[in-house]
């Protein structure tokens, strides 16, 4: 429906004006500053500069980490979570419904925690699956290195692969089965089908899937942090990190940062992109014009076997760690066996209810995850609303401008925060709570855009016409008719911003101060400061949050369903 309407262009203005302020300030103005800190020198453009700082050997050694971490965890992904999708769509696989959900559960998982937990079992003096094979086994050296590139790339493929996964399910899903059937029929057996048939046809979701992977492994912080920094290993996240750090925000810092976000930016545009031509193209054409049930395609002498393999990774890759987090929470010093005399719960009471850091870290995450997902709902509905419902020219730029920071890697936008509000341009918000407040809305704005987005396109504007013509005026239009349909979109992106600020770190760690730490923040501080068993202890609890959390969307997803 037009704004121009008579008696709702009041409303109309009103609500436009906001959504554009709301983007501009939040998201549009820390990205530019991003560019104009790495671009612009003393009033004018330097180049220079930045080939400079890109020439520097911690730079330059960072850019290759990141693209060896990022490539190798592409690979180990993509092989990863086609084989998972293959199996549990296409094959007579036992308890296909089960392994499906099973391996959606890293997605929820924060990978930093999980790569906490590979520290404790595999790091080569200390932990126990090391000290197990060198000790009690009688091995000079450990059996693996987390510390290591390999190491890295094997956690990331762990909590990263569902990516692959959930878009070649999709694709494998909806795929129809003639070709399978007829070349089944000519005697072609099941490994040929899924190389020449099965495989090509579903090839675009699976370069889609591993676009992601590569997107979000260039721009994560935890899991190099956790395992690389030990041995030298940075990438361009832990760098910008390190380097502010160390040098409490000076400018040289500060520029640096800059030149490294805007490779990080310019990789994303570039992966996005990529993406977008892959799946714009319309020669793969897998879905029929008739219902269907895809082939599934018997294991036979494989089933048992390839059951029990799927059994072993999911112990291996979740259940394993977890253990492991909760069991080292509860020891009375680290380095002590899991005995019933060495475990206990005080490291938990201690957290909860003795020590402030914790205590403070918890409080902070709670409140900083239903602040931004209040205003981040409601912010995403006008601005939603402004994109779906109203006539207005340029909007497509509230679009983008919404939807940048989720293409945009985590450091970036807390870097940009940190340039646009540390007083500079007359408001001072760092090293307080709302700074990060800031930077959340902006990160998670595009979820909310979707969530909402996605409902509006389900309320005719018939309704809001008949509304208008019965003698409403806009405002009890949207008040009366529109939020109340639009209630479970926006519920969706309330919990959909809400669960991943419990377990946010990469901007976190960017803009926390002592007094300001967030659950994450405090995880990986506490050890990298060497307090092993309270910092699992935390992990322990935000592990909790985040699956009650989980279980809350899960529930409401299907009585909304229903």
């Amino acid at each position: 429906m037009s704004i121009k309407q008579k008696g709702s262009f009041g409303v109309a203005q009103i609500i436009l004006f906001l959504s554009v302020a709301v983007l501009v300030v939040v998201v549009a103005v820390p990205v530019l500053l991003i560019f104009f800190n790495a671009f612009w020198a003393d009033g004018q453009f330097n180049i220079e500069d930045v080939l400079m700082v890109l020439k520097q050997p911690d730079t330059y050694q960072a850019l290759i980490n990141s693209l060896i971490i990022a490539i190798g965890t592409t690979v180990g992904s993509t092989i990863v979570g086609t084989f998972f999708a293959w199996l549990v769509t296409r094959t007579d696989l036992p308890y296909k419904t089960f392994m499906k959900s099973m391996f959606l559960v890293p997605f929820m998982l924060p990978s930093f925690i999980g790569a906490l937990a590979w520290k404790m079992l595999l790091s080569p003096n200390a932990g126990f699956i090391n000290r197990y094979w060198m000790d009690t086994l009688g091995f000079s050296s450990p059996l693996f290195d987390i510390y290591s590139y390999l190491g890295i790339m094997i956690v990331e493929v762990m909590y990263l692969f569902p990516f692959v996964f959930i878009q070649v399910c999709g694709a494998l899903e909806r795929m129809d089965p003639t070709l399978e059937e007829s070349a089944r029929i000519s005697g072609a057996g099941l490994l040929t089908i899924t190389r020449k048939i099965t495989i090509p046809l579903v090839l675009p979701s699976i370069i889609s899937g591993a676009l992601l992977v590569m997107l979000y492994s260039m721009a994560h912080f935890g899991t190099v942090a956790v395992l690389g920094i030990e041995n030298g290993i940075f990438n361009i996240p832990t760098l910008i990190y390190q380097k502010i750090h160390q040098s409490a925000g000076s400018f040289e810092s500060i520029r640096t940062g800059t030149v490294l976000s805007t490779v990080l930016v310019a990789t994303a545009a570039l992966i996005i992109w990529l993406q977008g031509k892959i799946l714009s193209k319309g020669h793969y054409q897998i879905i029929g014009g008739k219902s269907f049930r895809p082939m599934e395609l018997k294991l036979r002498g494989l089933r048992t076997p390839l059951f029990l393999f799927c059994l072993a990774y999911i112990g291996f890759t979740i259940v394993l760690p977890t253990i492991v987090i909760f069991l080292v929470g509860g020891l009375k010093t680290y380095g002590l066996a899991f005995t019933w005399e060495n475990l206990s719960l005080d490291n938990y009471k201690f957290i909860l209810f003795d020590y402030k850091v914790t205590k403070d870290a918890i409080f902070n995450s709670l409140s900083l995850g239903l602040g931004s997902a209040f205003i981040t709902m409601f912010a995403g509905v006008m601005i939603s609303y402004v994109i779906v419902k109203m006539r207005v020219k340029g909007k497509g730029i509230l679009e983008f401008l919404g939807m940048l920071p989720f293409s945009v890697p985590g450091s970036v936008i807390a870097l940009g925060v940190i340039l646009a509000w540390s007083g500079k341009y007359g408001v001072n918000l760092y090293n307080t709570v709302w700074i990060i407040l800031v930077a959340y809305i902006a990160r998670y704005m595009a979820f909310s855009l979707r969530a909402n987005s996605a409902a509006l396109e389900q309320v005719h504007d018939s309704l809001i016409e008949a509304s208008r013509s019965c003698g409403a005026t806009m405002w009890q239009s949207l008040k009366d008719i529109v939020i109340p349909l639009v209630k479970p979109g926006m519920l969706a992106a309330f919990f959909l911003i809400f669960l991943p600020s419990l377990r946010e770190l990469t901007v976190s760690i960017m803009l926390y101060s002592p007094t300001t730490r967030t659950i994450g923040v405090a995880i990986y501080t506490l050890n990298e400061d060497g307090e092993t068993v309270v910092s699992a202890a935390l992990a322990g609890i935000a592990l909790i949050l985040i699956i009650l959390g989980q279980t809350i969307i899960n529930r409401f997803t299907k009585k909304e369903g229903a």
